[in-house]
């Protein structure tokens, strides 16, 4: 059926209708128009619904149209998106990936002109209807390979992005830079032949590291986290760009506010103080655990470590603006029934797990703990190699 189907009023009134309704019982009803299958309908109210708290300006227009559940969950959210966009600004860009389009709205507002490239023509063309619906109006749809429109030209650009698939027909979910879809490690002299600047949408569990040594040119990765959960990895190559690259660790959180913080990659150079936990205890942010930069850190917050593999930080003065949780420290014990019973009033606790030989999932099962409450345990290990219990209190 062709997409345009869903302009019609009455069939985009029922899907608005529907959104509260519960899935099973939506499909049991069957569907009230002769060319539209429940299952297509029941496709529109879900990716509805998964739109509401990522994509909230397009859920909030109902003749937006859209297409499988998954690009959904693939796609960016406006927030990430929004961030990315701020990085860059010219005449000219494009986008050799462009999925459902969230990434090019926002990159387009910054650029006077701007090109989505995307292989599949039916979302391709979903795009291009939602964007005039959106009243964006500065942006060229090509439906094909992106990589194969800028080999057939010899068009510049101010700023190339990409996000290769992590899926292949033959591996399934990939994780190695180098098999992804479109590959930018063998393609890597076409895109900088076009851009001095190519920032590349990578999976999150990819070792920087390893990332850096596989491309060219790599000037900054961002660490883009929201309410502290790692969302996406970025890496930006300049044309001729030879120094260290360097890392930017980014929150955003839920009311949009974005902080941040910068790293070197190679932070080795700098000494680090091992401590036993004082009156305060801190625990980095997911996107600086993901940036590996624990020695600075340390070195930059004037933080004492707990161990050389805890990754948790401790002082005697409360340091107010720490990059991640804060955390009063009641007690630090051994990490035993007798104890965990003294120290809980209840039997609930937050519990986690630093460098510690059991998974949270075992001392819950182990200890008979049940999660919530104000309390929080850190099982972890000290710098003696010893395996301790840290009882705290989060500071608000």
């Amino acid at each position: 059926m062709s997409f345009k189907r869903y302009t019609d009023p009455d069939l985009k009134q029922f899907i608005v209708d529907s959104l509260n309704i519960d899935l099973t019982k939506l499909i049991l009803k069957g569907s009230p128009f002769e060319d539209v299958s429940i299952k297509e309908i029941a496709n529109q109210v879900e990716a509805k619904n998964k739109s509401k708290s990522k994509l909230p300006t397009w859920y909030a227009n109902d003749d937006i149209i859209y297409p499988s559940k998954l690009s959904i969950e693939q796609t960016s959210s406006e927030a990430t998106a929004k961030y990315k966009s701020s990085l860059f600004s010219g005449k000219k860009a494009i986008d050799l990936t462009g999925g459902f389009g969230i990434d090019a709205y926002y990159f387009s507002e910054n650029y006077k002109e701007f090109t989505h490239c995307e292989y599949n023509k039916e979302l391709s063309e979903i795009v291009k209807h939602n964007f005039s619906v959106l009243g964006k109006n500065n942006v060229k749809f090509i439906s094909g390979d992106g990589l194969d429109y800028i080999k057939s030209s010899s068009e510049k650009y101010d700023l190339i992005y990409l996000d290769p698939a992590r899926r292949s027909d033959a591996k399934g979910k990939v994780f190695l830079l180098v098999d992804t879809q479109p590959n930018p490690v063998e393609n890597i002299d076409l895109l900088l032949s076009r851009s001095d600047n190519i920032l590349i949408k990578v999976s999150p569990l990819l070792d920087l590291n390893n990332t850096v040594r596989e491309l060219k040119n790599v000037k900054t990765i961002y660490i883009v986290s929201v309410n502290n959960e790692v969302k996406e990895l970025l890496i930006h190559l300049e044309k001729l760009f030879i120094s260290d690259p360097e890392i930017h660790s980014i929150d955003i959180n839920s009311k949009g506010e974005i902080s941040e913080n910068i790293f070197s990659l190679y932070d080795s150079t700098f000494d680090i103080e091992f401590s036993r936990a004082l009156k305060y205890l801190y625990e980095p942010s997911s996107a600086i655990m993901k940036s590996g930069a624990f020695r600075q850190i340390s070195n930059k917050y004037n933080l004492y470590k707990i161990a050389q593999n805890s990754h948790l930080y401790t002082s005697d003065n409360l340091l107010e603006d720490f990059p991640g949780r804060t955390f009063e420290i009641i007690t630090v014990t051994k990490p035993g029934k007798k104890e965990i019973k003294s120290i809980l009033k209840s039997n609930k606790a937050n519990v986690s797990t630093r460098n510690y030989p059991m998974s949270v999932a075992d001392i819950r099962k182990k200890f008979k703990i049940k999660d919530g409450g104000d309390d929080y345990l850190f099982f972890t290990t000290d710098s003696t190699n010893q395996t301790i219990l840290i009882h705290a209190r989060k500071n608000v």
